[in-house]
């Protein structure tokens, strides 16, 4: 009888912990999408701007991008994601060649960027 509840216990707090962790993750992960979505949005301003040979303005946004990034792997950073990774250092990459006022250059890195934090999940 005693190895019954003993089990049964088990089973429970097993059961319970399947059942909590995803629901912890999704709370980190909620303040990570919003970071990623405001660097999706900054990275595109920065392609406009870019197309446009505006250099300087593409940095801001760039820059921009590149902080809301940052926040989103520092929000999920028990969870290695690639595509972030390769987001940020796109970003770096076009903050880079704007301040050497290569817009075309970087607007092509900001693009890039954007290509990965769209397939963050």
């Amino acid at each position: 009888m005693q190895r019954r509840i003993l089990l049964g216990a088990i089973v429970i707090g097993f059961m319970t912990a399947l059942l909590t962790v995803p629901f912890m993750n999704r709370s980190v992960l909620a303040g990570s999408d919003k970071h990623v979505a405001e660097a999706i949005e900054h990275a595109k301003e920065a392609v406009e701007h870019g197309k446009q040979g505006h250099a300087d303005v593409l940095v801001k946004h760039a820059e921009g991008a590149l902080k809301h990034a940052e926040m989103a792997q520092k929000d999920m950073k028990d969870m290695k994601n690639p595509h972030l990774e390769e987001g940020v250092k796109g970003l770096k990459e076009a903050v880079e060649h704007g301040k050497a006022g290569h817009a075309d250059v970087a607007t092509k890195a900001a693009e890039g960027a954007i290509t990965h934090l769209s397939e963050v999940k």
